[in-house]
């Protein structure tokens, strides 16, 4: 089957296995417009492949996505068009990954920060290399953190645990991700890609409509448990977008970024 996206999302066929691919190395996987964009439509595209049955998502270079690119996303304070463009794809992102029936393994094998730690704890299994680690940094930058942590994480950790992280944006270790339920287990970095195959070739193996159904009633409760946390983070998230504090703090970061 051909996939229709840009050069920033990639899909490789391995028999039943396919592996969705950030490319973006040379950002770190930063998320851009057209990265985004396909982040919201590839999901029904894999669905729309009859010889699919499994999916690895992971990254490219150092790691798995560093987050929003800073230059698209500093564009959304004076362009409220493409910001509420950018929420809807999100809402999107979100809604596809919990709908979309096949199996998902994350192989996280670098930072996963901001939505690229979204990106990771919505799949089915998360495996993290010993080296990567998760953060969401979104009030750091003065953002209610809509599409992130504070919608998911009290569905798969103890709060008590994880809001110190939560309100700090520190980085989650990869052994520390595993302790509090935001990943499955930890491998060496060596190993994460043919482990997550391995693994993908295990669930390939597996009756198929068995293991659909199943999917599709644990995502039940995910989906239902998360509607209305998701649909207030987000208009939390867009009424922070337009804070002075917002717009001080992420043009400080952009700064500071390297060229």
């Amino acid at each position: 089957m051909k996939y229709d996206l840009p050069d920033e999302l990639t899909v490789e066929a391995d028999g039943p296995v396919r592996t969705v691919v950030i490319n973006r190395p040379d950002q770190l996987g930063a998320v851009n417009q057209p990265l985004h964009w396909a982040l919201a439509n590839v999901w029904r595209q894999l669905s729309a492949d009859q010889d699919a049955k499994v999916v690895v998502l992971t990254g490219t270079g150092r790691a798995f996505s560093a987050g929003g690119d800073l230059d698209w996303v500093s564009s959304f304070l004076d362009d409220p068009v493409a910001r509420d463009e950018s929420i809807r794809e999100g809402a999107q992102i979100i809604e596809e990954m919990l709908r979309f029936p096949l199996p998902v393994i994350a192989a996280v094998n670098g930072p996963a920060v901001g939505l690229g730690c979204s990106l990771a704890v919505l799949c089915d299994v998360v495996l993290m290399a010993e080296t990567a680690y998760l953060a969401d940094p979104h009030v750091s930058v003065g953002l209610v953190a809509g599409d992130g942590g504070a919608a998911f994480w009290p569905l798969l950790t103890p709060l008590l645990r994880s809001r110190e992280f939560l309100y700090t944006g520190d980085r989650i270790p990869a052994a520390k991700a595993v302790e509090l339920g935001l990943a499955t287990r930890v491998v060496a970095p060596g190993e994460l890609l043919p482990e997550a195959l391995r693994l993908a070739g295990r669930f390939a193996a597996q009756p198929a409509a068995a293991l659909r159904g199943t999917k599709q009633v644990a995502n039940m409760y995910l989906s239902q448990a998360l509607g209305g946390a998701v649909q207030a983070g987000f208009a939390a998230e867009v009424a922070t977008m337009q804070s002075d504090e917002h717009r001080e703090r992420l043009l400080a970061l952009r700064r500071k970024a390297p060229r």
